[in-house]
């Protein structure tokens, strides 16, 4: 049965049938969701302090480069030390948050079981979480 998005996500839902992959994609997924939204974040509140990448890199003793891949770069890997320093700099701090109770249904379900009741669903949301970040790249 193809869906609206075509052979790719079918091929997707059934590579999620594996839990191994499954539980690979979720978890880099949402990590890449999490950075992208806080790396996003950490850039809002630079601009609105009107804080220049370099000032910012001066403030937290690290080379201006740094800063400058942390909020340019497309593909960025920072540690928690990093970004945690990057947020105090900027009068902030990283915390957790529970995830809403459908999105938990949907993420955590299947990364302790294995497996997901709808794989076309869980692609679909995961899918949606990457796209989240395009957009707010797209209106900054």
């Amino acid at each position: 049965m193809t869906t609206e998005h075509g052979a790719f996500w079918d091929d997707l839902a059934e590579d999620l049938q594996d839990p191994e992959f499954l539980r690979h994609y979720v978890v880099e997924s949402m990590r890449i969701a999490t950075i992208d939204r806080i790396v996003n974040e950490l850039d809002e509140a630079r601009g609105a302090a009107d804080l220049s990448k370099a000032a910012l890199a001066r403030a937290i003793s690290a080379e201006p480069a740094v800063v400058r891949r942390l909020f340019s770069a497309g593909h960025v890997n920072p540690t928690l030390g990093t970004l945690a320093e990057v947020a105090a700099a900027l009068g902030m701090r990283i915390t957790l948050e529970p995830l809403p109770e459908a999105e938990r249904k949907a993420v955590t379900e299947p990364l302790l079981e294995g497996r997901a009741a709808d794989p076309h669903g869980l692609a679909k949301h995961l899918s949606d979480l990457r796209r989240s970040k395009s957009r707010s790249n797209a209106a900054a």
